[in-house]
C-alpha cells in the first residue's frame, strides 16, 4: 500500500515538473498583441480564458488573530471575447457562497496590446451569518482593462525595457438585492513586468529558466461600503507586491500585502496570497470549445 502510494506521489511530482518546464512554447492565455498579461492574484482579469485556479489560499493576521482561507475559481469560454466563472471559498469557521461572473469583452486592439471587458457578477448567499457569511444575493457590473506598453519604440535604448511594462485593473460595484443597504465599491490596478516578453519582444538577455518566465508584479485594492452600518464605511487600501511563474499550461503566484491607510491595518497586519492556475485548454485540448463563435 505505501509503495503504491509512493508511486502515486512520484507520479504526480514527476507529472508537474513537466508541466513546469515545458517553457518551449509560447504562453497562449490572455495574450494581446505580443503582450500576455498574468492572472491577477486579488485584481478581475479582462481577458476570457479556459482556466481553473484550483488554489488560491491565503492567511491574514490581525488584530484579533488570525484569518486562513481557501479559494478556488473555474471559467470557461463562451466564445473568444466572452466567458463564465463559477467560484467559491472556504475561510476558517466560515465558508463564502458561490460567485458567478459573467464577462463580455471587446475585440481586443493586438496593435496597441490593449483589451477592454464589462462583466456582471452574482453572489449567492451560503453558510452560516453567525461567522460573517453572506445574508443576501448581491450582484453588480465591473469594468476591466489590460494594457501592454509595446506602443513604445523598440529602438530607443531606454524606453525599449519599459516596454514590458503591462497594466491591468478592475472597477466595480456591488449591492444586495434585500435586506439592509450594504453597497460595496471596489477598484484594483496592476502593474506588472514581464521578464518572458523582455526576453521574446525586447531584447534576449540570456536569463534562464525558470527566472525567463517571471513576472514582478504590484496591484493597489480598495475597497469600501459606500452604504453599510455605521463605523464600518472607512476605505480599505492595501498594497500587493508578488512574483508569478507562469509557462503555456500553469501560473504559480505568491505575494504579501500591507495596509495603506489607518483604516485597514486592524484587519491586515500581515498577509500571504497564494495562486495555482491551470490553463486547461492545454492541459485538456477538447475544452477549448466554444459554443458561440
Amino acid at each position: 500500500m505505501i509503495r503504491r502510494l509512493l508511486a502515486a506521489l512520484a507520479s504526480m511530482t514527476l507529472a508537474f515538473a513537466a508541466i513546469m518546464m515545458d517553457a518551449g512554447r509560447a504562453c497562449a492565455h490572455g495574450t494581446v498583441g505580443d503582450y500576455t498579461f498574468l492572472e491577477p492574484i486579488v485584481a478581475e482579469d479582462a481577458n476570457p480564458k479556459n482556466e481553473f485556479d484550483i488554489l488560491r489560499p491565503s492567511w491574514v493576521r490581525t488584530s484579533e488573530g488570525h484569518e486562513f482561507a481557501l479559494g478556488f475559481s473555474l471559467e470557461k469560454k463562451l466564445s473568444e471575447n466572452s466567458s463564465i466563472l463559477l467560484g467559491s471559498a472556504w475561510v476558517e469557521s466560515s465558508k463564502k457562497g458561490p460567485l458567478v461572473s459573467a464577462d463580455v469583452s471587446a475585440p481586443p486592439n493586438p496593435a496597441h496590446e490593449l483589451r477592454l471587458s464589462g462583466a456582471l457578477s452574482m453572489s449567492m448567499p451560503v453558510g452560516d451569518p453567525k461567522v460573517g457569511a453572506e445574508t443576501h444575493f448581491r450582484m453588480g457590473p465591473e469594468l476591466l482593462w489590460a494594457k501592454g506598453m509595446g506602443d513604445l519604440p523598440n529602438n530607443n535604448p531606454v524606453l525599449k525595457y519599459l516596454r514590458p511594462i503591462g497594466f491591468q485593473g478592475d472597477l466595480g460595484y456591488s449591492a444586495n438585492t434585500a435586506g439592509r443597504a450594504m453597497h460595496d465599491l471596489f477598484a484594483d490596478e496592476v502593474i506588472e513586468y514581464s521578464l518572458l516578453y523582455l526576453s521574446n519582444s525586447v531584447r534576449d538577455v540570456g536569463l534562464p529558466w525558470p527566472i525567463r518566465n517571471l513576472y514582478l508584479y504590484t496591484e493597489f485594492n480598495y475597497e469600501q461600503l459606500i452604504a453599510g452600518p455605521s463605523g464600518q464605511t472607512f476605505p480599505a487600501i492595501r498594497i500587493t507586491p508578488g512574483l508569478a511563474f507562469m509557462n503555456r499550461s500553469i501560473e504559480l503566484s505568491v505575494a504579501t500585502q500591507f495596509a495603506l491607510n489607518n483604516a485597514t491595518v486592524r484587519d491586515n497586519h500581515a498577509a500571504v496570497i497564494g495562486l495555482l492556475d491551470l490553463f486547461i485548454d492545454d492541459l485538456i485540448p477538447a475544452t477549448n470549445w466554444t459554443p458561440f463563435r
